[in-house]
């Protein structure tokens, strides 16, 4: 399983010449209303085995959660389903927060 630093992927989102991989953003809903990284799509962890075939097994997509434990499962699940191009967020929101944007509401 690859992992991309917080600051990594938001150098990564700000130069134009590389597409935009999907953020998914695992976490539970009351965690959503919390704190979200910008332009990242909600699917909780929980719904992913169901909802995985809305997803393009082609397209790069930078798996999210708070710390990056439950973004690490997802990841290798989707990996399983013959997704080549999975990322853990590294962190997570959480190093989001300290590495990028401290502004981020905690919890």
């Amino acid at each position: 399983m690859r992992q991309i630093s917080p600051a990594q992927l938001a150098q990564r989102l700000d130069d134009p010449q590389q597409p935009a991989p999907l953020l998914l953003d695992v976490r539970e809903p009351w965690e959503l209303e919390i704190c979200r990284i910008e332009g990242s799509v909600a699917m909780p962890m929980g719904s992913v085995p169901a909802r995985f075939p809305e997803l393009d097994r082609e397209r790069e997509t930078v798996v999210i959660c708070h710390h990056g434990g439950r973004s690490a499962q997802v990841c290798m699940f989707l990996e399983r389903q013959g997704f080549a191009n999975v990322i853990n967020l590294a962190g997570g929101v959480a190093g989001w927060a300290a590495q990028v944007d401290p502004r981020m509401a905690q919890y």
